[in-house]
């Protein structure tokens, strides 16, 4: 049976990934998540909850230190409140370097081990892209990565992303087909106890699901 490991952070995109590929390969997946010191670490929790209700195997590993130092790692920086429009053209302040760069790297060494894997799903989506507001979600980054990828293992694993042609409201139609558990998913860069609200992509789920004319079930600060 071939399986598929998915790039699960606990928020929408990545979770609508899991739920694609666990209708996909029939439930041999699992969810591959990093704590790499974000100030976020709540979404680990959520993104175990959804490996949970949907049955597949949950990892989490252990990175810190080997990620550098950006808006979601530095614990004076202060999260905007503001949308992704309202912030400056170019990258975005909460931009971690490199992150997914890092991140498919560590996934790919894990798949590659495994006799039956033969595919990564990773969530980047066409917002993230925009404006190159983040780099390691654009095409180009996602091209190069899928050629590395797919040479560095002897043509074993294929990286995947269904999303990233879509916008947020897009995703989440696409998720809400495959009965992704929104409840369950963490956007809130803030990490408290809900979501504030405020920050940009607690915006961005907002208008999201207001787009998708989907329900939204996040209890928000704000």
């Amino acid at each position: 049976m071939s399986k598929a490991y998915v790039l699960l952070s606990g928020g929408i995109d990545s979770s609508t990934c899991l739920t694609v590929a666990t209708r996909n390969y029939q439930g041999s997946v699992t969810g591959v998540s990093f704590d790499y010191g974000q100030r976020h670490t709540k979404e680990l929790d959520h993104a175990h909850e959804v490996c949970a209700f949907l049955g597949v195997q949950h990892l989490v590993k252990k990175i810190d230190g080997l990620i550098g130092v950006g808006g979601l790692t530095d614990k004076e920086f202060v999260v905007p409140d503001a949308s992704y429009s309202e912030l400056p053209a170019g990258v975005s302040p909460t931009y971690v370097p490199f992150r997914n760069g890092v991140m498919l790297s560590l996934i790919t060494s894990i798949a590659v081990t495994d006799p039956e894997a033969e595919a990564i799903f990773f969530g980047a989506h066409a917002d993230d892209a925009e404006n190159w507001a983040y780099p390691d979600c654009t095409p180009e980054f996602i091209g190069g990565m899928a050629n590395a990828i797919y040479i560095g293992t002897y043509h074993k694993i294929r990286l995947f992303t269904p999303l990233m042609f879509l916008d947020k409201a897009g995703v989440i139609k696409l998720g809400d087909d495959h009965d992704t558990p929104w409840e369950l998913t963490w956007s809130c860069y803030k990490g408290e106890e809900v979501h504030c609200g405020v920050c940009p992509t607690c915006i961005s789920r907002r208008d999201g699901f207001e787009l998708a004319c989907v329900t939204d079930p996040t209890r928000y600060k704000s």
